[in-house]
């Protein structure tokens, strides 16, 4: 058998970039030959970055954004309100959300979406701690920003049952969210609108 053209260092990256979301083995491949031909402006500093980001940030003890402080600068930030607080399925949507201005309060990362196909169940997603924090002085209101999906569906019902014994209002998102739709892909407009019209749950 001949030999490899692929050293295994060069292999060994192509592997762990293959990994990642929208990228295969021949994405991951091309991503590889790029960083070779632009080592100096591109690679080494991505490298830099990659380890500056695995040492220094990590989940935030209050809300689950990713953060290099903790509480996060959302949760610190002393000039957003405490009353309203957005419930999100991972942080990309937290993300989405702010890139937007469509929400000035609090967030709550569960995690996920409750799944049993995918063998997601309650207890794998951070439930205790949103119905622990529906209990906090001063919250009133509770988003469910979940996605339009079955799954984002069933979550949604079971979040609402579980914050029955709080004293707070469970909206959800209303217009210009598609049903099957993502928050991470959707546009600033859309979400802004789908924001300042949620309803009742």
């Amino acid at each position: 058998m001949p030999a490899s053209p692929i050293g295994p260092e060069l292999q060994r990256l192509i592997d762990l970039l293959a990994k990642m979301p929208g990228l295969g083995p021949r994405s991951a491949k091309r991503a590889v030959l790029y960083l070779l031909k632009k080592r100096e402006p591109v690679m080494r500093p991505l490298a830099f970055a990659l380890d500056d980001v695995a040492s220094k940030v990590t989940a935030c003890s209050v809300c689950g954004n990713w953060d290099s402080i903790d509480p996060c600068a959302v949760c610190a930030d002393v000039t957003r309100p405490q009353s309203v607080l957005c419930v999100v399925q991972d942080v990309a949507d937290l993300w989405a959300l702010e890139r937007a201005g469509a929400h000035k309060g609090r967030y709550h990362v569960l995690g996920g979406l409750l799944s049993p196909l995918d063998g997601i169940g309650p207890d794998d997603l951070n439930i205790g701690g949103l119905v622990m924090r529906a209990g906090e002085e001063g919250v009133t209101e509770i988003v469910l920003a979940l996605a339009a999906t079955v799954d984002g569906q069933t979550t949604a019902h079971y979040l609402t049952e579980h914050l029955e014994g709080a004293n707070v209002s469970v909206t959800r998102l209303s217009q210009g969210v598609p049903v099957g739709g993502e928050l991470d892909y959707l546009d600033e407009g859309t979400l802004s609108a789908a924001m300042k019209t949620r309803r009742p749950v």
